[in-house]
């Protein structure tokens, strides 16, 4: 992974660090070695600053102003690190460590309307000659004034380097998140009241016993974290144990309300999309108007009838109109532009027959020149999978999420000529559906298709996959840990955890032991043959994201959050259950995840052992790899039967199922089709969570 993909990645939360007031840390390497030349570890945070940096987070240094107002609107969390009297110990400047009282009211504002906060302090505060109490005070927290000592529970023997105790409960929001320790070096303790809470502590044995080692808040939309220890983020200490962990808990806990849409009076709460010139144009309005008012006048095979022609003709010129008017603004598409009219004069010629747009669908090339924003618009007859099978003309402007990064690695790792990402601009009635997808098979045509591009609404498919999560999260009681929860609440990142996870998915269907068509376009199999291809290829997509994560590229760790709650909340339980493999995919990932014990349903209550989840998923790609090496040596039947055995071990078949083991019907494979009509419509019906969570999302 090449170092600039970090910077270029997505940012939201924009993290302010003051060093205006004589902190004792920076985040800046170069200013920590001038404070502590020997030992500028202690006096650096750069590593803390640096994890952000490759997430989520823009970082700024405040070297030379006032926290006012004007700064602050500028800032979604603060952070205090440990101002102290330079009597005490090097710091960033010579300034007072207190805040004036214009700052600290501009400092409590901030976090009212939405700020975060996040105040580090240190062992006898005192003498440090601070007012961060007087800060703290409105928001329910207090540093004391001590120095915890625990001989039962600490590090080197030395009773001042002590491991404390997380708080785990509902209202600490889950920053004990995979914090398995956290050893605090010469820390303070603090309290917690009216709102405020406790999220860490000292133990039972320490002096003080059951003491506060950082304290949480909620102050109006804003929040609030209190550190009591600044040694425990240092670049000397944050790669030990969790802290690393810790650090980012906070950070995302803090964080949340930028993550969280800042909607203005009656502005609807989905992501709005930044309308282009094109889509406000006249062109494309009269475009658009045209087809809706042809598709009415179609046949199911896409023809029209002879009283309406002269009402079809009215409208396709009305659509040639159109599309000559946006030729000017859409100059890379001039061969796709210059033979749509050809084919619609074709169609007019015809008698409008079932249109054959074959011409303008080879003309027509999204993937090729793929650049971040860039804008195409699509005019074809087609049907709409999840939606219709009838042949309809639709007209749709797609713009192309293509970011540096998604680029780089597309070049790099995942190589796909045919692979484009889109989101909707505007479209016709048709895709006022549940359809998410744009493939030239799906375009009326005479002769097969040129599949030439693969096309993914990653908004669409955002959007689902946010609606779907909250509700299921809600009703099974699902506690979210700070980044999933900000990941879950932006659905620009969502966009791009999509994108990533479709060109890795894509690229998974050509990869791996494929004793068949990996895309399974040109061939009938039972249903439980695409279910298993789909989720093979997710289960990949998975681990990759995992290792991309793990080697340097954070951000590809959202796709393991979209590929589990999409698989195994929404799959199910969307669509017909008539032969559905999506949901039966989800419902094999949900079966077996539980049987391991990797998802916890008990109590009415949903728990993810998010720490075993990576190891979980690689073993259930293992066992279908296994599966798919083994059927590259059987018949087609033989498979078929073999896959059903696996599945069936983790999601129990139908009764009815004439396919399982004990009542297998399939006694002679000399016609192969013969057996598949023998799949019971639901073979795999769903188990109690499912069905229950299904009637209470549709209540």
């Amino acid at each position: 992974m090449n170092e600039p993909n970090h910077s270029k990645q997505r940012k939201i939360a924009r993290v302010l660090f003051d060093e205006y007031h004589s902190e004792s840390w920076s985040i800046s390497e170069a200013r920590a070695l001038e404070i502590q030349p020997k030992n500028p570890a202690n006096s650096s945070y750069q590593i803390a600053a640096a994890a952000l940096f490759d997430r989520d987070f823009i970082l700024e240094r405040n070297i030379q102003d006032s926290l006012h107002r004007t700064l602050l609107s500028r800032t979604d969390v603060l952070v205090l690190p440990h101002p102290c009297d330079p009597k005490w110990e090097k710091t960033t400047s010579g300034n007072p460590p207190r805040l004036s009282a214009s700052e600290m009211a501009d400092v409590q504002e901030f976090v009212r309307m939405g700020g975060g906060l996040i105040v580090i302090s240190e062992y006898e505060h005192d003498k440090y000659g601070d007012n961060l109490n007087d800060l703290l005070v409105k928001f329910g927290l207090e540093i004391e004034n001590t120095t915890v000592s625990d001989p039962t529970a600490c590090l080197h023997e030395n009773p001042t380097w002590f491991f404390g105790e997380a708080v785990v409960d509902e209202q600490c929001g889950g920053v004990a998140h995979r914090v398995n320790k956290a050893c605090f070096y010469r820390a303070a303790t603090c309290k917690a009241s009216g709102d405020a809470h406790i999220a860490w502590r000292t133990s039972e044995r320490a002096d003080p016993a059951c003491a506060g080692l950082i304290g949480l808040a909620k102050y109006g939309k804003g929040r609030v974290a209190l550190i009591t220890d600044s040694s425990l983020f240092g670049d000397k200490h944050i790669h030990e144990f969790d802290h690393l962990q810790l650090w980012l808990n906070l950070m995302y806990w803090c964080a949340l309300p930028a993550f969280q849409p800042r909607l203005e009076p009656g502005q609807h709460t989905e992501a709005v999309v930044q309308l282009s010139q094109i889509s406000r144009s006249e062109p494309w309005l009269s475009l658009k108007s045209a087809v809706n008012e042809l598709r009415h006048l179609q046949n199911p095979d896409g023809s029209v009838e002879t009283a309406h022609h002269k009402e079809a003709g009215r409208l396709v010129q009305s659509i040639l109109a159109g599309i000559s008017g946006l030729k000017e603004s859409l100059t890379h598409q001039g061969d796709y532009l210059n033979q749509l009219p050809l084919d619609f004069q074709g169609w007019i010629k015809s008698g409008f027959q079932k249109p054959d747009f074959g011409k303008s669908l080879t003309a027509f090339n999204p993937q090729v020149g793929r650049k971040n924003h860039i804008e195409h618009l699509f005019v074809m007859p087609l049907y709409t999978p999840n939606a219709s099978k009838d042949t309809r003309f639709e007209a749709l402007l797609i713009r192309v999420p293509w970011p540096d990064w998604l680029a780089e690695l597309e070049r790099t790792a995942y190589k796909n000529d045919k692979f484009v990402p889109g989101n909707f601009v505007d479209f016709t009635d048709g895709y006022q559906s549940e359809c998410a997808v744009l493939f030239p098979e799906t375009i009326s045509l005479k002769e097969k298709p040129t599949n030439h591009f693969s096309m993914i609404f990653c908004d669409r498919e955002a959007k689902r996959l946010q609606s779907y999560s909250r509700k299921a999260v809600s009703e099974v009681h699902l506690a979210l840990h700070p980044q999933l929860e900000c990941f879950l609440s932006f659905l620009p990142v969502i966009h791009d955890a999509i994108a990533l996870w479709d060109l890795i998915h894509d690229r998974s269907h050509a990869l791996g032991e494929l004793p068949f068509d990996p895309f399974m376009i040109r061939q009938r199999a039972p249903f439980w043959m695409y279910a298993l291809e789909e989720l093979r290829v997710d289960l990949r997509s998975f681990c990759e994201a995992t290792r991309l994560a793990r080697e340097g590229f954070p951000f590809a760790h959202y796709i393991t959050y979209a590929i589990l709650f999409d698989r195994i909340f929404r799959f199910p339980i969307t669509g017909t259950r008539v032969r559905n493999y999506d949901a039966l995919g989800g419902q094999l990932l949900f079966s077996f995840l539980h049987q391991q014990d990797v998802l916890i349903w008990s109590d009415s209550r949903l728990t993810v052992q998010w720490e075993l989840l990576p190891a979980a998923v690689d073993r259930l790609r293992e066992e279908i790899a296994a599966l798919y090496k083994h059927g590259t040596d059987f018949s087609r039947v033989s498979f078929w039967i073999a896959a059903h055995d696996l599945i069936s071990t983790h999601v129990k078949p139908n009764v009815a199922s004439r396919w399982k083991q004990d009542s297998r019907a399939v006694s002679d494979e000399s016609d192969p089709k013969k057996w598949i009509d023998l799949v019971h419509d639901d073979e795999f019906p769903l188990g109690s969570f499912h069905s229950h969570l299904l009637r209470r999302l549709s209540s």
